[in-house]
């Protein structure tokens, strides 16, 4: 049995409850879901995925094959009925997700994964063998995530041969760092790496009340510990490869600064990316 992880943007109760019983029945186990929510699901989706595979790594020790799906998939009109379907392995690692360029880019740039295999639902469900009912149920229904996302996944990992063409993601050309995940401290996760100078300091944009931007010089630490309790810090993260972090010992960087995931949060530091 596959630990079997799930980030969607489909997260209310209703839509747990099926997924947990449709992915129980079809793998014999229920899966841990991940809700992506937020004003940004697609950054928090794609920084969750890189940590979930990064996290695989598990320092000389043997895991376990694991599946990570995941699910963000807006109804843009670019698509007939939504993005497809997409899988790819991490070593012995499957993940199924949406072919979505955005949730894939930390994967593409961090850990090197260019090229899935883009799936079509009507050709792979017709080559299961399901009748020509069910296929267009599968293919037009508004819950495909819930149909036939975990499908996909159960096939791949069986070893079935699924139907699919090697497709390379899009690059997302970076722009300034983001907010990614405010964390529960309310640290504020960055998209990246920066080139930190411990005891220097960094712009950083502190959105106000009113509507308008205060810019406030913030100083760089080698670690969360080194920041004076309740002054703002600009540190090497847990996520990523030591993604910089916004934080405030002791309180809430995304409150005082008024910042959201999909928020630039720095001003005019591209010389310091990684």
């Amino acid at each position: 049995m596959y630990p079997i992880t799930y980030v969607t943007d489909c997260f209310d109760g209703n839509a747990r409850a099926r997924l947990s019983t449709r992915i129980g029945a079809l793998f014999g186990q229920v899966p841990t879901i991940v809700a992506a929510d937020g004003p940004d699901p697609e950054s928090f989706a794609a920084l969750t995925l890189l940590d979930c595979l990064q996290s695989l790594d598990l320092l000389g020790e043997d895991g376990h094959p694991t599946i990570t799906l995941l699910n963000i998939a807006p109804r843009d009109g670019i698509w007939p009925n939504g993005v497809p379907f997409c899988f790819f392995w991490y070593g012995k690692h499957l993940v199924a997700s949406t072919f979505n360029a955005r949730v894939l880019s930390l994967v593409r740039r961090e850990l090197g994964i260019d090229h899935v295999q883009v799936t079509d639902i009507r050709t792979a469900v017709t080559a299961a063998g399901f009748d020509t009912a069910d296929v267009e149920k599968i293919a037009d229904t508004q819950f495909r995530s819930l149909w036939y996302l975990p499908l996909l996944a159960k096939w791949v990992a069986d070893g079935r041969p699924v139907p699919a063409v090697e497709t390379t993601v899009p690059q997302v050309r970076d722009g300034e760092p983001v907010v990614t995940v405010v964390d529960n401290f309310g640290n504020c996760k960055l998209d990246r790496r920066l080139n930190l100078t411990f005891g220097k300091t960094l712009p950083v944009a502190q959105r106000n009340d009113d509507g308008s931007t205060t810019i406030v010089d913030v100083t760089c630490y080698p670690h969360l510990t080194a920041v004076p309790r309740n002054a703002p810090g600009i540190v090497p993260g847990s996520s990523g490869n030591g993604f910089t972090e916004l934080v405030i010992r002791g309180a809430s960087a995304a409150d005082a600064f008024g910042l959201q995931p999909g928020d630039t949060a720095l001003e005019a530091v591209s010389e310091n990316v990684a």
